[in-house]
């Protein structure tokens, strides 16, 4: 395990912005996390976990220890009639085992492309892109409790997602470390789906028909053409909730702007496009 002190964080998150740590720890393996907790310098004067250094916006020196999620591997566990489980170490990068999952003819993940961050927060949040969720394809994930070094098993359901949302942002916020996770992908009969923002409409401009790679580069093309390459221009990514009004609202909202896209929800509410909002406020 690497230790550094007053160590620049500027190369660890998405602004570039050139906050110290006083110590960083690099989590390059799940037994870096057990010696982490042991060393009377870690754990114990624990300040941060950090993956990719998205969503989140480090506003000066970090004092005490900073923990990053560093080690990587991904592995079939499982192949099915259909269907193949696949593992990923929490510091994969997110966006890079998805165009691997793609490329081997794996469905379930082509529409979250492009999007920051690394494996082991993508639970966190429930990340979701162009109407599919992290929860869609999670089939479980293995945690680490802080307090005893315990490693449990969580199902999907034992995760608790709803939009945005699971057990990890709440109840158990900062009392653990995912360690790895466990996606169900189908292997022929993919879902495709095209409807949602304006996919369908990028791969028509493509002359695409749709399928694994050519949503998958639909939905990079899009995120390109919205925000900007955090290596040119520092940022956190898209880390807005598309706000969920009941229907009624809805229709009001819709008879004053119609081209305000919705999204009816199976609970009777219905998502309004945060993008669009912003935008129309003049805030893009």
């Amino acid at each position: 395990m690497q230790i550094e002190r007053q160590a620049s964080l500027k190369p660890y998150n998405t602004f570039g912005l050139d906050v110290t740590a006083e110590r960083l720890y690099h989590l390059e393996s799940e037994m870096d996390v057990v010696e982490y907790l042991d060393d009377p310098q870690g754990y114990a004067k624990h300040t941060l976990l950090l993956g990719g250094g998205s969503n989140m916006l480090l506003a000066g020196n970090l004092k005490g220890s900073v923990a990053r999620v560093a080690w990587t591997g991904r592995r079939v566990v499982e192949e099915g009639d259909g269907y193949v489980v696949v593992e990923a170490a929490a510091g994969e990068n997110w966006h890079e085992f998805v165009q691997w999952t793609v490329d081997q003819g794996w469905g379930g993940l082509q529409n979250l492309s492009l999007i920051p961050g690394l494996i082991g927060t993508a639970p966190v949040q429930n990340i979701g892109a162009y109407g599919v969720e992290t929860k869609d394809s999670l089939h479980s994930l293995r945690w680490m409790r802080w307090e005893d070094g315990d490693i449990e098993e969580f199902s999907n359901a034992d995760c608790g997602f709803s939009y945005r949302e699971s057990v990890f942002k709440s109840v158990l916020r900062d009392q653990g470390i995912i360690l790895s996770v466990q996606f169900k992908l189908t292997t022929r009969d993919h879902v495709l789906i095209t409807h949602y923002g304006s996919v369908a409409e990028e791969l028509a401009a493509a002359g695409s028909e749709p399928s694994l790679r050519s949503i998958a580069d639909a939905v990079m093309a899009i995120r390109r053409s919205k925000l900007p390459n955090p290596a040119e221009l520092g940022n956190s990514g898209s880390f807005f909730k598309n706000p969920a009004v009941a229907a009624e609202v809805a229709e009001s909202l819709a008879a004053e702007h119609p081209s305000l896209p919705q999204y009816p929800q199976a609970n009777g509410s219905v998502k309004l496009a945060a993008g669009w909002l912003i935008e129309q406020a003049g805030w893009k």
